[in-house]
């Protein structure tokens, strides 16, 4: 019996001995296997490029990796489960260690740059179930082993740039929901393999390259709700087994090449249909009447095919919203029965759209027209053979933006119409003379389209406008307006309008807003403004107004926002200003105006008044910086002092004739060159030891930028508080004194806003004894152009943020620059060539606004000289590698040409984000033919990559936002063809400085437009 126990007793403790073995083991192993997933995330860490959040920041061995931005793990085996790094910007390829996780469910890195091929080690990845990498640069194909992610849900790879076909192996996946492929480069056929992944329930392929047929084993997908194959390259017809999903609830075929007929009861077998568009293709026969029976139908878009015969009622489709049958042969082209389409559409409570135009529909219009709902916006009704008066019901639309009814058989007038909107369309051509009977008008929008020609004179005979908006189009001639007092609101800014601003103007007693900036309009602000005591809103901006600010205005005590910015307007700011308590925004910037700068009122807010650019204004608030003022009686005595000096020094002259003569050879010996002076009376007079002082003793601390004939220092001027920039001349380099005196000249007569303001200039004697020249400018606080092009040459700011340019503040300093150069080339009295154009010469100010400096190598053209040319000496210096036109390796004299070919390089850099003497450029590979071969299917390719997301809206639907996107890819290519266009090589077909600088204020406005998509 004791020995019985013994034996029991070892057992025992043997089995325990392993119990504790095997726990070890497993604990070796789970420690083996946690390991292997934080240096998976470290690998994926170390090959990320760029994270601007700093979302990794946490991806360290201080911390466990389950605790890692991003990274959630399971509580069972300590591994990680989740992998969410959606929309922190980063940029990087995807490393294949990705592929180690190998208890992944969900890896989203959608709304990022990953760039380069997605890695095949993902199909390792057994247990996924979300794949979305949507929203990225990745290139090269979809792995064909992805299928290898066997419980796959839901795959999101839509807005990328992969190319190839739709791998077979999908059709494997028997757990996949959701297939989304939208907006890459895909090519060949729809596999029919699909159809064997049972549990689908969306398919988006939309805006692909795919060819070949719908495959009919689609039909075989009875959980199918979404099926988006549009804008592809696809023929055949629609398989009848698609027809018979009733799980469908949205078809989106069009933009394809897709023939045959529908059938007649697709309205039986989709009772759940609620988007079905079939656009642009070519089917044909008729409308199936059994469409009325999808009752759950939002949106209808059968347009631009071949359909023919009678529409048929839509009255029992109370959802519908939109419905375009346009550009077919719907209808018999005289019966009324034809137009019974637009009474059947009044059941639809939210309708929006009605396009129905070209097609062969006759009959008249019916009464019932005015019942659509309140929110319907959209009416088109052209070329087709409608006949009668138009019903005077239409003027119960009260909302409708968009009417077209031209082409067809119509009598009578709109003259109920009260509001006629087609703001922000594409709208061109002169306004068409048929406005001129829609005399009971109260509100007419235009704006935003590429209206041409005069305003029409007919537009001051309405009586009943109120409100009138006109901006941004591309009208021309004289200022047109109602003269009567009713109209309220009046905005033709951004126009070319011409001429002055008409004394008719103060007939408009009630207006609230004025608006003409951004025009070309001249002469003095007429002194009837007065009589609009109700203004509110007053902005004559970007013009060439000029004179002094009427003591007239002075009625306008109800103005809130008063912008005279950019324009030639003199004499002193008058006081009464002060006195207008609603004003929260007074712009007055770069005008002539000058003395004291009044200090109460609105002149207390530096947020709320400007007046930078007025170099003769003096006092005010400290925080304005501007100069003391000097009293009249101190200039007096001033004067009366110097007219004592000079008749002492005359006196004395005689007699100190021989130690005058002296003294000019002691200075001949010093080699003290005069140089034409840069400055007026108005600037300042500092002198070496103040500029000593200033950049405190030019010590390295202060360095800001160094040149070939000179360094840049920022120093502080103790007496005003200043900031300024010094350039400091190395006269010991071999012509840096011609440098010096070109600059000199150069600046002498010249003021633009988007040139670099040069303060005043020091000639003297260092403390060394030695010849001191240096320039004094504006200190622009956001540095160069280049250090934001290249941020690894100045990584972060001041706040630690690195230097990111979006794509609109890339567009406007693009613009800035061209008009700097347009204003050297065109407006000035003798035309300048800068020379030497390029990021590290355009400097940026607080507002992120661009102003070209460093005339160090620049050309006047003399009016004696037959050309545009300028005379160069075949040893002088023609700007810098890689920004200089070719011609001048050859000796060629410079040019205007010269500049708009280094302007062009700088616009290609701007955007690439590539540099001219980047390696990659080597042999006959230069940055414009790398860019020029791009063009146009690359677009989105040779882009810096920073700029590939602007504008996105996740609130936005996706209709809009592939709008928005094709909006600026569009915008892209054209700025590209204008750099392009700018470096030719041969001189005479570069694209002119100012068409360069319409054709970037038309991109710009396009990116409005596009921005404010939803």
């Amino acid at each position: 019996m004791g020995h019985s126990r013994l034996i029991c007793s070892q057992l025992l403790c043997s089995c325990l001995l392993l119990a504790a073995l095997l726990v070890s083991c497993l604990v070796i192993i789970t420690s083996a296997t946690n390991d292997t997933d934080r240096l998976a995330l470290l690998a994926f860490k170390a090959r990320i490029t760029s994270d601007p959040f700093g979302s990794l920041n946490s991806w360290n061995d201080s911390t466990d990796f389950c605790r890692w931005y991003g990274v959630r793990c399971g509580r069972r085996h300590h591994r990680v489960k989740v992998l969410d790094l959606n929309s922190q910007r980063l940029s990087g390829p995807i490393y294949p260690h990705i592929g180690n996780l190998s208890f992944l469910r969900e890896l989203s890195l959608q709304n990022n740059s990953f760039f380069l091929e997605i890695p095949s080690q993902i199909g390792q990845l057994h247990r996924l179930q979300i794949l979305d990498l949507s929203n990225n640069s990745l290139t090269g194909e979809i792995p064909r082993n992805i299928s290898g992610c066997s419980n796959l849900a839901y795959l999101f790879i839509y807005y990328n740039q992969l190319v190839g076909g739709i791998p077979v192996e999908l059709g494997s996946l028997s757990h996949l929901q959701w297939l989304v492929f939208t907006m890459n480069q895909l090519t060949g056929s729809i596999p029919s393999s699909i159809g064997n992944a049972s549990s689908l329930e969306g398919i988006s392929c939309t805006y692909n390259g795919l060819s070949g047929i719908i495959p009919q084993s689609i039909g075989r997908l009875t959980k199918l709700e979404q099926l988006a194959l549009g804008a592809n390259k696809l023929s055949g017809t629609i398989p009848p087994s698609v027809f018979n999903l009733s799980s469908l609830t949205g078809v989106d075929v069009r933009e394809n090449q897709i023939c045959g007929n529908l059938p007649e009861d697709v309205g039986f077998t989709l009772l759940n249909l609620q988007f079905f568009s079939i656009s642009d293709n070519l089917l044909t026969g008729s409308i199936p009447s059994s469409i009325a029976n999808s009752t759950n139908l939002i949106a209808l878009y059968l347009s631009q095919n071949e359909l023919s015969g009678k529409v048929p009622s839509l009255a029992n489709l109370h959802n519908l919203q939109r419905v375009l049958l346009s550009f077919n042969y719907l209808g018999s082209g005289g019966s009324n029965r034809d137009i019974f389409l637009i009474c059947s559409l009044t059941n639809a409570a939210n309708l929006m759209e009605l396009a129905i135009h070209e097609n062969r529909l006759g009959g008249t219009l019916p009464g019932c027209i005015g019942n659509f709902s309140a929110t319907f916006k959209g009416l088109s009704l052209a070329l087709n053979l409608i006949l009668g008066e138009i019903p005077r019901e239409i003027g119960n639309l009260v909302n409708l933006q968009v009417l077209q009814i031209h082409d067809n058989l119509l009598s009578g007038n709109l003259s109920n119409l009260a509001v006629l909107t087609l703001s922000n369309n594409n709208l061109s051509g002169i306004i068409p003379s048929s406005l001129q009977n829609l005399q009971n008008l109260i509100y007419l929008y235009l704006e935003r389209n590429n209206f041409k020609g005069p305003i029409p004179s007919y537009l001051g005979k309405y009586q009943s406008l109120t409100r009138l908006n006109l901006a941004s189009n591309n009208f021309s001639g004289p200022i047109v307006f109602p003269m009567t007092g009713n109209l309220l609101y009046l905005n033709l800014s951004w126009n070319h309008l011409s001429g002055v601003l008409p004394m008719e103007i103060g007939n408009l007693k009630h207006l609230d807003t004025l608006d003409v900036s951004g025009n070309i309009l001249e002469g003095k602000i007429p002194s009837s403004i007065g009589n609009c005591d109700g203004l509110t809103v007053l902005r004559l901006r970007d013009n060439l107004f000029h004179g002094s600010i009427p003591q007239q205005m002075s009625s306008l005590r109800g103005i809130e926002d008063l912008d005279l910015s950019n324009n030639n307007f003199y004499g002193e700011i008058p006081k009464f200003l002060e006195a207008f308590q609603f004003l929260e925004n007074l712009n007055l910037s770069y005008n002539h105006l000058e003395g004291l700068l009044p200090s109460q009122g609105v002149f207390r807010n530096l947020s709320a008044t400007f007046v930078v650019g007025n170099e003769k204004l003096c006092g005010g608030m400290p925080e304005f910086e501007l100069p003391k003022c000097v009293s009249r009686n101190s200039k007096s005595r001033g004067v009366h002092k110097l007219k004592l000096t000079i008749a002492i020094i005359f006196g004395l002259l005689g007699i100190t004739l021989v130690a005058t003569f002296l003294y000019l050879c002691l200075l001949k010996q010093k080699r003290k060159e005069p140089i034409s002076s840069c400055l007026d009376d108005s600037l300042l007079n500092l002198s070496y030891g103040t500029l000593l002082k200033a950049t405190n003793g030019f010590s390295s601390t202060n360095l800001i930028g160094a040149g070939s004939f000179g360094s840049v220092y920022k120093g502080l001027l103790q007496e005003s508080g200043n900031v300024i920039a010094v350039k400091v001349v190395n006269l010991t380099r071999h012509g840096a004194l011609k440098s010096f005196k070109a600059e000199c000249e150069a600046l002498k007569c010249i003021k633009h806003r988007n040139l670099l303001k040069v303060l005043t200039v020091c000639s003297g004697i260092d403390y060394k004894g030695d010849e001191f020249k240096a320039l004094v400018y504006e200190f622009m606080v956001n540095g160069s152009l280049e250090e934001w092009l290249h941020p690894h040459l100045a990584p972060n700011d001041a706040d630690g943020h690195s230097k990111e340019l979006s794509l609109f503040q890339r567009i406007n300093i693009s613009i800035d620059v061209a008009f700097a150069l347009d204003y050297l080339h065109n407006q000035c009295e003798s035309p300048i060539i800068h020379c030497d154009l390029k990021p590290s010469n355009v400097l940026l100010d607080a507002d992120m606004v661009g102003h070209v400096g460093d005339f160090g190598l620049a050309k006047i053209v003399l009016e004696s000289t037959p050309d545009t040319r300028a005379n160069m000496s075949s040893a002088g210096l023609r700007g810098t590698i890689g920004y200089a036109a070719p011609e001048y390796a050859n000796g060629s004299q410079v040019s205007r040409e010269g500049d708009v070919y280094s302007y062009g390089i700088l616009l290609l850099e701007m955007f690439t984000g590539l540099s001219p003497i980047s390696d990659m450029f080597r042999d006959e590979l230069n940055l414009r033919n790398y860019v020029a071969e791009a063009l146009p299917q690359r677009v989105m390719e040779i882009t810096n990559p920073v700029l590939l997301h602007e504008g996105e809206c996740h609130n936005s639907s996706q209709d809009s936002l592939h709008k928005r996107n094709r909006i600026f890819q569009e915008c892209l290519e054209t700025i590209y063809r204008v750099g392009v266009a700018c470096s030719v090589q041969e001189p005479r077909r570069r694209m002119s400085i100012d068409k360069v600088a319409t054709q970037l204020h038309s991109i710009r406005k396009k990116i409005l437009t596009a921005s404010s998509l939803r």
